[in-house]
């Protein structure tokens, strides 16, 4: 089911030195290009940013972690060999660690990818001293980990059965229960030292954005053997800063790279005044410019609220409940406005949704029945009251998971699948979903039937139980909110063992 694209509400606080442009949060390393500008200033360690999460982290290994909070942290931390055009509309690829974009031959079976030179890794003991240099080799070794069976990789759909001679490594792998990482591959080969060719089994002109995910990273070998039983707590990349302190759930620490390589800010802007304002305030500086940056997990949205409000952290987005006082009429409120507090809004290229376990007992299945089911639940779900009471009118329905701004997307497009609890009712009448005597449904076999949803302990998310009850009533289906801490939700989803659960996409396709 899909539910809404998030209106992107950003408060800005400038705080004495701490002026944050607009659009120029999310960039703090990443979109860059490489230009022969003269030598900039490199970052300002008096310079702070203070981030607050909504939701905790789970780790930073870039195969084995999906959340986007952690992805935030990774992707300062750890580099592609392509990424994006930070201003560029549409988005277009560009070069990161590699040389220029890559060479396709062979109607769009090979890639050829030159690494830069004098990129290299954050110092680690795992290096034993030593000065540690990015090359090919630790793309090649990245992408092998997507398909060692024992790192159960979440992203390994991404390159499974493209590779050629991948897939038989991962199988052989299955059956000695042992991944060779020393073995020759046919589709990974390493041209030199700094030259990597992939070689895929069919046509597929869209790898070169595979390429610029961030799960493409590079990791060291070295480091990973070193510290094989928590790979998630050793975060050690090439990237403009490095994670220097981290208590789990609640707080990390991002200081800039010194020895990061010079990387100037060279974007062309559009006619948007926001690009301009972007583009006066950096061409020319060096990346990184801030020294550090203090994130904290706040979970609840009113401390989050405050905190900014209190000058505790820098900028606030998707202040849900807070709306009609943070931005009322859709403009900043005129205390905040004398603060210098200002607005940037922005439709994410995301989509939330509620997905369903089709192993769950209760769910599950392919039978005309469960069928039924899942559509009437779906059916039941008023997304437009979501949107208007808990999300304060901060988010756009969706009607496909391509979302505005996404290559694809349609704006005349309609789901077939509507609010309308009425038809629920009569499908569930129809498929044997008899009332009993109080009132609630039970399974066409005459057993007890409830729609457990997993959940987290946060006031925000009682709002989204109380509407799911609300919704699911009416339709005579009894209903239980099941919580437990989001990075436990993970870890349960993962392994299939819950019902049904809301999650979000970032369209990083």
């Amino acid at each position: 089911m899909l539910h809404y694209a998030p209106f992107n509400l950003r408060y800005e606080a400038m705080l004495g030195p701490r002026i944050l442009l607009a659009r120029g949060i999310s960039g703090l390393c990443c979109c860059l290009l490489f230009s022969a500008l003269p030598v900039a200033q490199a970052a300002d360690p008096n310079k702070v940013l203070r981030v607050a999460f909504e939701i905790e982290e789970t780790g930073f290994d870039p195969v084995r972690v999906t959340d986007n909070y952690s992805s935030q942290v990774m992707e300062q931390v750890f580099e592609t060999l392509l990424t994006y055009d930070y201003l560029a509309r549409p988005a277009k690829l560009v070069a990161k660690t590699a040389e220029s974009l890559p060479e396709v031959g062979d109607n769009g079976k090979t890639y050829l990818f030159h690494v830069r030179k004098g990129i290299y890794f954050h110092p680690d003991s795992a290096f034993k001293g030593k000065r540690r240099e990015l090359t090919a080799a630790d793309y090649a070794y990245s992408i092998k980990r997507f398909m060692d069976p024992k790192n159960r990789s979440p992203w390994r759909f991404l390159i499974d059965g493209k590779i050629i001679g991948l897939d038989e490594l991962s199988a052989k792998a299955v059956k000695a229960d042992r991944f060779d990482y020393d073995a020759s591959v046919r589709g990974l080969e390493l041209v030199d030292r700094y030259t990597l060719r992939v070689h895929l089994k069919e046509t597929d002109y869209n790898f070169a954005y595979i390429m610029a995910m961030p799960a493409m990273s590079a990791v060291a070998r070295e480091v990973i053997e070193t510290y094989a039983d928590d790979t998630n707590a050793h975060p050690i990349g090439t990237g403009a800063y490095i994670l220097t302190s981290w208590v789990r759930k609640s707080k990390m620490i991002l200081e800039a790279n010194p020895d990061y390589r010079e990387v100037i800010w060279d974007f062309a802007g559009s006619d948007d005044p926001r690009d301009r304002a972007a583009v006066a305030a950096m061409k020319g500086k060096r990346i990184p410019q801030i020294g550090r940056v203090e994130i904290s997990v706040v979970a609840e949205e009113q401390s989050r609220w405050l905190a900014f409000q209190n000058g505790q952290i820098d900028y606030i987005d998707r202040f849900g409940s807070f709306a009609p006082v943070a931005i009322p009429q859709n403009k900043v409120a005129p205390d905040l406005a004398a603060r210098g507090i200002a607005l940037d809004r922005s439709v994410e290229t995301e989509m939330t949704y509620t997905f369903f376990n089709m192993e769950d007992p209760v769910v599950g299945g392919m039978s005309k029945e469960r069928i039924a089911l899942r559509r009437a639940v779906a059916m039941a779900y008023d997304n437009d009251e979501e949107i208007r009471v808990i999300r304060q009118n901060q988010a756009m329905p969706l009607q496909s998971p391509v979302p505005p701004g996404v290559v694809g997307y349609d704006p005349k497009y309609r789901s077939i699948i509507r609010y309308d609890p009425a038809l629920a009712n009569k499908l569930l009448d129809y498929f044997g979903y008899k009332r009993g005597a109080d009132g609630y449904r039970n399974n066409p076999d005459g057993s007890r039937l409830t729609i457990v949803l997993t959940s987290e302990p946060l006031a925000i998310r009682r709002d989204y139980d109380e509407l799911w009850k609300k919704s699911l009533d009416v339709i005579g289906l009894r209903f239980e909110a099941r919580k437990g801490p989001f990075s436990d939700n993970i870890k349960a989803a993962e392994a299939c063992q819950l019902a049904m659960w809301g999650s979000a996409w970032h369209s990083d396709y």
